[in-house]
């Protein structure tokens, strides 16, 4: 489970600096998204990577490996706006980005890893095109979850599966090579 560990923080290191790369470029234009408009463009993500591996090929020249880190920084956005007020404002400044990624990276690893502890590991014994299934299943858990009002009978919240999400996201990523050591 320490490899598990390791890999996760490679591909969660590879996520975070596309993310702050482009919080200098755009600054955090995303804070004025509603959580329903995150959970769409991470749904759109999710459906082109299925698409794509329905079809076999793919006609824009992006990797499905940067859909994937597109859901994890898009849920990590979900988590951040989740927590954050109207009132906090449109602008953070990129240190003050760097340290909320880091505290929701890091409470999604910890979930990883007492679920990885729980399940043996399974993961690795599964598809790429079985986990993007399930993370399709829990955009559409979440878009019923928010549709409800944020209200649930016996499920977990909204947060849960954005943090499942990520770890199956990372998964994916790790099965595809995306877990070595970023290069300075």
């Amino acid at each position: 489970m320490q490899q598990t560990a390791e890999e996760y923080k490679q591909v969660i290191a590879r996520c975070k600096k596309v993310f702050i790369d482009k919080t200098t470029d755009y600054g955090t234009a995303w804070r004025i998204l509603r959580l329903p408009s995150i959970t769409d463009q991470i749904f759109i993500k999710a459906q082109r990577i299925r698409s794509i591996q329905d079809k076999g090929t793919m006609l824009v020249d992006e990797d499905i490996s940067d859909e994937f880190k597109g859901i994890i920084n898009y849920s990590i956005i979900a988590l951040i706006q989740m927590k954050m007020m109207p009132t906090d404002g449109l602008e953070l400044v990129p240190e003050k980005v760097a340290e909320l990624y880091d505290h929701y990276a890091s409470t999604t690893l910890d979930l990883l890893m007492k679920k990885n502890h729980d399940y043996g590991e399974a993961w690795r014994e599964m598809r790429v095109s079985s986990i993007t299934d399930i993370i399709l299943m829990k955009l559409l858990r979440v878009k019923q979850i928010e549709d409800n009002s944020g209200k649930t009978l016996i499920s977990e919240g909204i947060d849960a599966n954005y943090q499942d999400m990520i770890n199956y996201s990372v998964f994916c990523l790790i099965k595809l090579g995306f877990a070595k050591p970023l290069v300075a």
